[in-house]
């Protein structure tokens, strides 16, 4: 048993990444990989935010990397699958969650579907809010667990394999295996599923038999637009768990 513990020890090790932000850290994110498939986290900021000490990387199973977020960051987290590098062009894309840059970093938000975690450090209040998003769909497992901290401070999951149950019209396929499963937004476009044109507010857009499907797979998860309300939390760390 010391023996295994002490490998296992030696191969996060190996695997730990540190990488910090320029500007005073706020938040510490430590994103592990539990998926026994490696994982590219991308991160994408909101506009007009500091950007983060990296906006792609790749994440091996059972490895892990520590980020020093900057303060008062906001923005999104999602991992991105199947993902390769063209040998003749040097292009690399994913097949789940590609953000359309060609290289590993990120400059814009993961083509859908995919599962998101949402942050707004050092909000109202002074609190984090955060959140995961099934709002376009879903392609990774995750959940979110504050270290420390003080507020509501909920530990967030999204730990079902959706793609096992995801209805024939949503499947994201490849080669004929589904690797995510689309909202019924992105399939469809439809305003009623879209919270958009006429239904554009919560009085008017609620939930649908396909939204209601999503949030009985992952009940924390936001499964519309106006589903629920983020999780508060002031002054914690963040564990950012794939497949957990």
């Amino acid at each position: 048993m010391a023996r295994l513990q002490l490998s296992l020890l030696a191969l996060f090790s190996l695997c730990l990444t540190v990488l910090t932000s320029g500007v005073f850290s706020q938040s510490t994110f430590t994103i592990v990989n539990n998926c026994n498939y490696p994982v590219w986290p991308g991160l994408l900021s909101n506009p007009g935010v500091p950007q983060p000490p990296t906006t792609g990387f790749l994440l091996n199973p059972t490895c892990y990397t520590t980020l020093s977020m900057p303060a008062s960051w906001a923005g999104n987290m999602w991992g991105r699958t199947l993902c390769s590098t063209d040998p003749n062009t040097g292009r690399f894309t994913c097949v789940t969650g590609d953000c359309g840059s060609g290289t590993v970093g990120c400059i814009n938000g993961g083509n859908p579907p995919v599962t998101l975690a949402e942050f707004a450090l050092d909000g109202g209040g002074g609190f984090d809010y955060y959140d995961i998003s099934l709002v376009t769909g879903f392609n990774v497992p995750m959940n979110v667990v504050p270290q420390g901290g003080s507020g509501t401070c909920t530990a967030i999951e999204c730990s079902a394999d959706i793609d096992a149950a995801c209805p024939t019209e949503l499947q994201e396929l490849w080669y004929g295996k589904v690797v995510g499963c689309k909202s019924a937004c992105v399939a469809f476009g439809d305003p009623r599923d879209c919270c958009t044109g006429a239904y554009s507010t919560p009085a008017t857009c609620g939930p649908t038999p396909y939204s209601e499907f999503f949030k009985s797979e992952c009940p924390q998860a936001y499964s519309y637009a106006f589903d629920g309300a983020p999780v508060s939390c002031a002054s914690a760390d963040y564990t950012i768990t794939f497949c957990p």
